[in-house]
Parts: structure tokens; C-alpha cells; sequence
């Protein structure tokens, strides 16, 4: 058995105090030398206006490990929406990365070997916020980093849980079409 990481996928969703605060992220973690790396190399080179992609940092200067580009699911307009996704959301995604190294869902010495793609969600609604509260902001999207990275590396979930509950669950948008509520 192989102990490559070609290519995983996670989703995960954490809601936050506030609805405009849920964090949404989908990634797809592997190996540099495969099709996760030649994927992030394409994404780092092909910037496009609104939808401009930057690697997870603490801070300028400070990128983490694994190597993490950040793609946004909403095009970015404005400086108040950009500060926060390149803030306060980075921070937060960077920080989850190295939780997930620090409690060994991403092994350490793969650190270095490995890219993440991780596809971020941050409502349009957190710059009409009056008093955003960046703590909070911050702890939805590290939680979500944390939790999507779990699910990846851990194949969740399984195929066996998806067939006892596919009929138990209730997509969320389809539901309320169906109540008329779209």
C-alpha cells in the first residue's frame, strides 16, 4: 500500500453567530508531483479580476505548510470585502491548516510534499455587518479549515454512510424550493 496522498476531497459547513459569519469550504488535498499540484501551479499562474487566488499566510512574509491557495466562491469586489477575505479569513484558513498538521490529520512529514485548493465561502453580507465581529469571523473559518481537512484525509464521508442516510438527507435550497420559499 502506498503512502501517497494523490488526491482528496472534503466539504464541510460551520455556521457562525450570524448567518452572513457560515463558512463553506471544499478542498482538495495531494501530493505537489500529482494532479493536486499541477492544479495549484495552473491557479497560481491563471489570476482572473474578482477572483484572484493567494496562498494561506499568517501574516505577508509567512505562508504555511502544506502550501494552500485560497479560491474565492464569490467574485471580489470592493476593498471592505477584500480586506476581510485577505484579513481576517486567510488568517483564520492558515491557522486551521497548521491545526490540522499539529494534531496530525495532515502528517508532518508530508508537509512539504503537499497542496491544498481550498475553495472559500465568505457571504457578500459580512460588509454590510455594522460591528463585525473578527474574533468570530476568524474561529467559523479556522473550525471549518480544521473540520473540512479532517474530512478529507479521513475519505468522510464513508460510501457506507451515504447509502444508510441518502434518503435521510434533505438538501437545504432543494427543500425550501419545494416549500415555495425560492
Amino acid at each position: 500500500m502506498s503512502d501517497r496522498i494523490v488526491l482528496r476531497t472534503g466539504e464541510a459547513l460551520v455556521e457562525g453567530p450570524e448567518d452572513y459569519m457560515a463558512a463553506e469550504p471544499e478542498i482538495v488535498i495531494g501530493e505537489l508531483d500529482g494532479p493536486v499540484g499541477n492544479a495549484l501551479a495552473s491557479l497560481i499562474g491563471e489570476q482572473v479580476k474578482g477572483h484572484t487566488k493567494v496562498f494561506a499566510i499568517l501574516n505577508s512574509d509567512v505562508q504555511v505548510r502544506p502550501a494552500t491557495i485560497m479560491v474565492s466562491k464569490v467574485t471580489v469586489k470592493g476593498n471592505k470585502y477584500t480586506n476581510i477575505l485577505m484579513g481576517t479569513v486567510q488568517a483564520a484558513i492558515a491557522n486551521g491548516v497548521l491545526d490540522a498538521v499539529r494534531e496530525g490529520v495532515i502528517p508532518k512529514d508530508k508537509v512539504n510534499d503537499l497542496g491544498i485548493i481550498y475553495s472559500v465561502w465568505l457571504d457578500p453580507a459580512v460588509t454590510k455587518a455594522d460591528k463585525l465581529d473578527h474574533k468570530a469571523l476568524f474561529d467559523v473559518h479556522r473550525e471549518a479549515t480544521l473540520k473540512v481537512i479532517r474530512k478529507a484525509m479521513g475519505h468522510e464521508p464513508t460510501i457506507d454512510w451515504l447509502l444508510e442516510n441518502q434518503d435521510k438527507v434533505e438538501h437545504y435550497y432543494h427543500q425550501q424550493g419545494l416549500e415555495g420559499n425560492l
